[in-house]
């Protein structure tokens, strides 16, 4: 089997394709400016992508606590975990300053 040729356009055709993607306002050519400000495919990857690490992350831990003081959370609304840890750190505190 032989290779096929490649047919090259003519400098008209190329012209004809040139009008057809400078007409096109969806897809407008790259300025020399705009291709200055990429950045590299490979340095972008390194990019850290979605929410930035916290200072202080939580643990998932699992823990028994009465079904009453989770029912009581729960029934506060959205963000009863949260409330709930804030309740547990404010112990931690009240009870560093005793130690």
């Amino acid at each position: 089997m032989t290779k096929p040729k490649l047919i090259r356009n003519t400098p008209e055709e190329e012209l004809a394709i040139q009008r057809g993607i400078d007409a096109d306002p969806d897809n407008p050519e790259v300025t020399a400016e705009e291709v200055a400000k990429m950045v590299p495919h490979a340095e972008f990857m390194k990019r850290q992508r979605g929410r930035p690490k916290l200072e202080n992350p939580k643990e998932r831990v699992t823990l028994y606590v009465d079904a009453e003081v989770v029912s009581e959370f729960r029934a506060s609304g959205d963000g009863w975990q949260t409330r709930m840890n804030n309740v547990l750190r404010d112990w931690v505190v009240a009870h560093k300053e005793h130690a």
